[in-house]
């Protein structure tokens, strides 16, 4: 969530980024209804400020005066709590026009509408040449009975698999290895839920806008299976003014991740690509409100997920998301596509994103600098590995 003073402020730099982003934006709305809240919260104050002086005349008045006073309150309280219900209706509506205002991306994020617009910044790696045609993964996986996709289906519905064997037994080792790379590089290792409340999920940014992509529990229970375990992570601390000494806080969890994959019919169905159920490591940092040292943890938390890369001797690039393509809550995002052969091209593995103040404003999620003012944290976070990609 934007600061509405930003807004008030800035309103152009708000519509240009929302345009860039081709999200939609009434910034307009959001201006007149701030300015009616505002301007009813002035007349607010100023009727419960007679009622104080009311009160106050109340003990010396005569009997005449006090009954006065008297019919007086009462038309105060009256006009009090219609001005009251006024401003909740006016809030209401401006806190939900505030939810869908996309964060401002940086000046660095390049144009464009789709992930074919983003640009290749780095490549790394040697890309393999074959004698043969190489095999697809699902075609190696259940030529060596390592991978049941059939089964899979029965049990849960399409784009559902069953590892077994020595891939079963892989996935389990590069989830250890990616998590253990990130705990060997200072990060404290995190278990956390993977249901959460569906205020976590509109805290990280993923509610408005995202209900199609959650598996939701039915009416009995607020809660929702997360897509990552950035969800959890990242509110751990919501609600809570953080200590200076503190930060930065950096994360990792292991987690199981559920994703719908509403509106990708007919798109990436063969294999493992695109699926309703997998394993991730996720790193999560928290930090100062400092944009020199967002940037420098953005760069570092790319390098680490291209360490395992590298580690793992897998082709890769990265590529600068450009605007169409950046959610919502993002001001900058690179995603490392690395090489499958089966494909003959690259493919998205990993998202590292920063959001500034975006995210922790919505989870008023706070620390205490030095002189003791207080301030919205920023997040930044990226994939380790994921393991179904």
């Amino acid at each position: 969530m934007l600061d509405i003073k930003f807004i008030r402020n800035h309103p152009d730099q708000v519509r240009a980024g929302a345009e860039k982003k081709c999200i939609p934006c009434d910034v307009d709305r959001i201006l007149e209804l701030d300015k009616d809240n505002r301007a009813m919260g002035v007349e607010i104050d100023g009727l419960r400020q007679e009622q104080k002086e009311a009160g106050k005349a109340m003990g010396s008045a005569s009997p005449d005066e006090r009954k006065a006073l008297i019919a007086s309150q009462g038309e105060l309280k009256s006009r009090l709590k219609d001005l009251e219900a006024k401003q909740a209706v006016i809030a209401e509506e401006l806190k939900s026009l505030l939810l869908l205002v996309p964060n401002v991306p940086a000046a660095e994020v390049p144009d464009g509408k789709t992930d074919e617009d983003n640009v290749e910044i780095l490549k790394v790696g040697e890309l393999p040449v074959f004698d043969f045609e190489p095999r697809s993964h699902s075609d190696l996986g259940e030529q060596q009975d390592w991978l049941d996709i059939l089964r899979g289906a029965r049990l849960a519905g399409s784009r559902n698999y069953v590892l077994k064997g020595d891939l079963s037994l892989l996935e389990g080792a590069i989830m250890r290895f990616a998590l253990d790379t990130m705990v060997n590089k200072g990060f404290t290792p995190l278990s956390v839920p993977t249901l959460v409340r569906t205020e976590t999920m509109v805290g990280t940014g993923y509610f408005p806008g995202g209900e199609d992509q959650a598996y939701r529990c039915d009416d009995r229970d607020d809660l929702c299976l997360v897509g990552t375990a950035e969800v959890p992570i990242t509110a751990l601390h919501q609600d809570e003014i953080l200590d200076l000494e503190q930060l930065p806080l950096r994360f990792v969890a292991l987690s199981q991740c559920y994703r719908r994959e509403a509106g990708t019919y007919g798109k990436d169905t063969k294999g493992l690509y695109r699926v309703h159920q997998f394993q991730k490591v996720e790193q999560v940092v928290i930090d100062v409100a400092d944009k020199e040292k967002s940037l420098e943890h953005h760069q570092a938390i790319l390098r680490n997920s291209q360490d395992v890369l590298e580690a793992l001797d897998l082709p890769y690039r990265v590529v600068n998301v450009c605007g169409g393509d950046l959610g919502q809550p993002q001001i900058q995002k690179f995603d490392i596509e690395t090489w499958m052969p089966s494909r003959e091209n690259y493919g998205e593995t990993h998202s590292a994103s920063r959001f500034h103040s975006f995210q922790a404003r919505r989870l008023n999620l706070r620390y205490r600098d030095g002189d003791g003012k207080v301030h919205f944290c920023h997040t930044l976070n990226n994939t380790v590995a994921a393991s179904t990609r």
